[in-house]
């Protein structure tokens, strides 16, 4: 098996020299930036003495469809919205196709902050109500409830059987004598997991019929946020704009960040603070969008393994960082749908 630096060091020396001959960038040095869990991220210093951020795409990957989220990202940045900007090729593309293919931007100053304070939920609302605002003219393409009508008929019977496949391979571990903390957290939680799958028939019934569909930044979460004190200074990592979703989606997934909710009592509050600045400058979004958001994070929760289904079957590129989120996001759905009707009146409320 090859020795794990030196496959690093291979890659590095490949983006290092795809910087070169497609961006005419040279790089003194370059280092990993351990987020992301599909692209491999870097720092590079470059000869002037700037830092750029590159992003490595995986062989497998769509770059026309990544090259129309660097539009999206531009879009925004032109409208105002703090972000970085992509640095184009010698030939004036976004992406250099390498290989490995990469694209380049600004290094922009700021920190990922998962707890938000009262400050920072005003401004990432605001960020968010903006860019919906700014994509909602955005063409959608010839079916664009493709993807909210499969969202909205989940596979529950595979989902309890990929929960039964993980339950058995824990079980082998603990058999074997072999589990660790984690593997008991697994199977706590994906027991529990498997009996609130009886929920979302319901849920998904409550759901208005029609609610909006557009195109979204598509992830946006604290973690593709930047703050500089109490100051957004970047939104990053915009997804492709097809297919588009619910609107109602990415507020809901940003109110109710399992971050937050699994933080303490103080979740509905920093929910509030949040769609309040996302009103403010959005206020043409449809009632029925900020009053199911609650319940479409919910419904997102509860039909993903994410996190636990990749520790057993096909561990991601930071995998203790996706068993943390695993833990947190069951967690979030169980409060979720402890506090159901209290969420309800609070968007309610919020809706008007």
């Amino acid at each position: 098996m090859p020795d794990q630096t030196s496959v690093a060091s291979t890659r590095e020396s490949a983006v290092m020299d795809v910087l070169a001959t497609g961006f005419g960038l040279t790089a003194h040095t370059i280092s990993p930036v351990p987020i992301g869990q599909v692209t491999i991220n870097y720092r590079a210093r470059l000869a002037d003495g700037r830092d750029v951020f590159v992003k490595q795409y995986p062989a497998t990957c769509d770059l026309d469809a990544e090259r129309a989220a660097i539009d999206l990202a531009a879009r925004a940045v032109k409208d105002g919205i703090p972000g970085a900007a992509a640095i184009p090729t010698s030939s004036g593309d976004v992406i250099a196709s390498g290989p490995p293919p990469i694209s380049v931007w600004e290094w922009m100053p700021g920190r990922v902050e998962t707890r938000l304070s009262a400050a920072q939920l005003t401004a990432a609302g605001g960020a968010l109500g903006r860019i919906h605002a700014l994509f909602a003219p955005l063409p959608t393409g010839p079916d664009p409830d493709a993807a909210v009508r499969a969202w909205r008929s989940p596979d529950l019977d595979g989902l309890a059987t990929t929960i039964d496949q993980l339950l058995e391979i824990i079980a082998g571990r603990m058999r074997a004598g072999s589990a660790d903390v984690f593997d008991r957290e697994a199977q706590r939680t994906l027991l529990e997991r498997r009996s609130m799958l009886a929920r979302v028939p319901a849920l998904l019934a409550d759901l208005p019929d029609t609610l909006t569909v557009q195109v979204l930044h598509g992830d946006y979460s604290p973690v593709n946020l930047l703050f500089q004190a109490e100051t957004l200074s970047a939104v990053l990592d915009f997804q492709p704009p097809h297919p588009p979703f619910l609107l109602a989606y990415d507020l809901g997934r940003m109110a109710f960040y399992p971050n937050t909710v699994a933080a303490g009592p103080a979740w509905q509050d920093a929910a509030a603070t949040l769609i309040r600045a996302y009103r403010s400058v959005h206020p043409d979004v449809p009632a029925a969008d900020v009053r199911a958001c609650g319940r479409v994070a919910l419904l997102q929760l509860l039909t993903s393994l994410y996190g636990v289904k990749q520790h057993y079957l096909k561990p991601g590129l930071f995998q203790d960082d996706l068993d943390e989120f695993w833990l947190l996001r069951h967690a979030a759905a169980g409060e979720l749908l402890s506090q159901l009707a209290e969420t309800d009146a609070l968007l309610a409320d919020l809706a008007g």
